[in-house]
């Protein structure tokens, strides 16, 4: 399968494949680490290596402080062991349980966002099959370019100049046009 590339007036390089369109929003391919420029991604990537440390580290903190308190006679001993294990264990389990949680909401916020670019990319699909459509059931022709008159009349315009498109006597112009004068509106 061959494949080929769109490429725009500024040259830059936009979308791939075999008659494809460009995509809403696409930029073009510079060879650049996936994560340069994608700073959605990389908050999703650091807010769920954080929370993946931070949450069992701080499980490991409270069995540590239950370990402590446990094996220690002396009450003020547990205590120490209560504050330094328990409390900053709870702690960062729940900044690492918090910072998970905003790893699941950038990883929403950019499935919406590629929703909303394959939309995008949809829409541009439909209006090009639609526009196709319309210049295959006209033979290919751009009918609204086509220069007519109105009646016998000695001017000629385009089919949708604003001052014959309620006109239903409308009629092509043909290979003799020399003795009709442009419409200073339309211009054919």
């Amino acid at each position: 399968m061959t494949t080929t590339a769109s490429t725009p007036a500024s040259g830059s390089r936009i979308g791939t494949g075999v008659g494809s369109l460009p995509r809403a929003g696409a930029r073009p391919a510079t060879g650049a680490a996936p994560l340069k420029n994608n700073n959605y991604a990389l908050l999703q990537i650091v807010l769920f290596w954080a929370g993946a440390i931070l949450l069992p580290l701080g499980l490991v903190v409270i069995v540590l402080g239950w370990y402590g308190a446990a094996n220690t006679p002396y009450q003020y001993d547990q205590l120490s062991y209560l504050v330094s294990g328990g409390l900053l264990g709870l702690g960062l389990t729940f900044v690492g349980g918090f910072l998970y949680f905003g790893a699941w909401l950038a990883r929403i916020a950019d499935d919406g966002r590629e929703s909303s670019k394959r939309l995008a990319d949809t829409l541009l699909v439909l209006a090009d099959v639609t526009s196709r459509s319309a210049a295959i059931s006209d033979g290919g022709v751009d009918v609204a370019a086509l220069p007519v008159t109105a009646g016998e009349g000695t001017t000629m315009h385009r089919r949708d100049c604003a001052l014959i498109a309620h006109r239903e006597d409308l009629r092509p112009v043909g290979e003799n046009n020399a003795n009709l004068t442009a419409c200073r509106v339309c211009r054919p």
